[in-house]
């Protein structure tokens, strides 16, 4: 099995912000492969479905940013075995930057934090660069509207790492 968790804030003031990027992502998977996202459980909206020949379950944590790792630990308490791959904002690379890693430390990333802070590093996750607007602070960049058509064709480009690492 595969669990595709996208960071993010469930909020709808949060919807297509920065921080979100996670979610979208993660709902742009659902759309390409066919998945929907509709039950609640794990602290999270999920949703359950077959890609490339695996099996796959797309995950928004409902449990804001800062304790994403509180429904990560669940999910991987329930599926010991499964691969997990974490998708999530990065204020440090370029916008538009995609950058994969197999495992890792958390950096400056709070859910990325949480999440360590629950299982460890031993996880996949896919980055996305959002750059960083030296003018705002630092919570007010991450927490603002990106530009969405900007933004699709990187969401793709994130969404298209994953599918070929699963497949």
């Amino acid at each position: 099995m595969n669990i595709i968790v996208g960071l993010g804030n469930p909020d709808q003031k949060y919807q297509h912000t920065y921080h979100n990027i996670g979610f979208d992502v993660v709902d742009f998977l659902a759309e390409k492969m066919g998945i929907k996202i509709s039950k609640s459980k794990f602290k999270a909206l999920v949703g359950e479905g077959n890609f490339a020949g695996e099996k796959i379950l797309l995950v928004k944590p409902q449990t804001y940013m800062n304790n994403s790792g509180e429904c990560v630990v669940m999910l991987k308490q329930k599926f010991k075995d499964a691969r997990l791959i974490v998708i999530v904002d990065d204020i440090d690379l370029p916008r538009g930057n995609v950058r994969y890693r197999e495992h890792g430390s958390a950096g400056t990333h709070n859910g990325l934090r949480s999440i360590v802070s629950y299982i460890g590093e031993d996880f996949e996750r896919f980055k996305v660069g959002i750059g960083r607007d030296i003018s705002m602070g630092l919570a007010d960049f991450v927490l603002s509207k990106y530009d969405q058509e900007v933004f699709k064709p990187i969401i793709e480009k994130t969404a298209n790492g994953v599918m070929a690492k699963i497949s």
